[in-house]
């Protein structure tokens, strides 16, 4: 027996139809992050106009604070329209996102009996495009995107959820990769033997 059927044997015993599913996209459902960096790098040669040497790093997701470290000398305009131009370029890159096939197991077998959540930071327009690839955006009863509080600074990503779905943090079982994310989902009041670290 694998680590995959011992994973689903383990939430056989755990999961009943009363519970809810979140589960969280990038890192868990899908890796993304070869994708994110290969639309970073192309919208930087397109902003910069120049070949810049910059690494993939697995272990990192590239990120605004990554490319202001790897190119300090920009200016605020031009670290915006990158960010903007990598959105527009993502869609080039679909085909170098990794299916988690586990998470992908679990969410066929149990969106059949049970209500599925997806909880992403991610915005919008790149999650569906994302779900679309691998056509899965049907096994959502509900999708939750990015938000962030009247300061821009992201919030809980577990709070409003629970919130609009009117629900019992005690029946959300949770599908998580970050250790920050865990900790917010334990914050909103979900059980720590209803997480699931993947």
């Amino acid at each position: 027996m694998d680590k995959g059927d011992n994973v689903l044997q383990e939430l056989k015993q755990k999961i009943s139809n009363k519970n809810i599913l979140f589960f969280d996209m990038d890192g868990t459902l899908v890796d993304t992050n070869y994708a994110n960096f290969l639309s970073y790098k192309k919208a930087i040669e397109s902003v910069t106009q120049s070949k810049i040497k910059i690494s993939y790093n697995s272990n990192k997701r590239f990120n605004r604070e990554v490319l202001k470290s790897v190119i300090p000398n920009l200016s605020e305009a031009e670290y915006e329209k990158i960010t903007q131009k990598k959105e527009r370029h993502y869609k080039d890159f679909l085909s170098e996102i990794r299916l988690n096939k586990l998470v992908e197991d679990i969410l066929l077998k149990y969106s059949k009996t049970n209500e599925c959540v997806l909880i992403t930071d991610c915005r919008k327009d790149r999650a569906l495009m994302t779900l679309d690839y691998f056509n899965l955006t049907d096994k959502f009863n509900n999708i939750f995107y990015r938000q962030l509080d009247s300061n821009k600074t992201k919030i809980n990503k577990y709070k409003k959820p629970i919130s609009c779905l009117s629900i019992s943090p005690k029946e959300v079982i949770v599908f998580e990769n970050e250790e920050f994310e865990i900790a917010d989902a334990m914050i909103a009041g979900i059980p720590d033997k209803n997480i699931i670290s993947i």
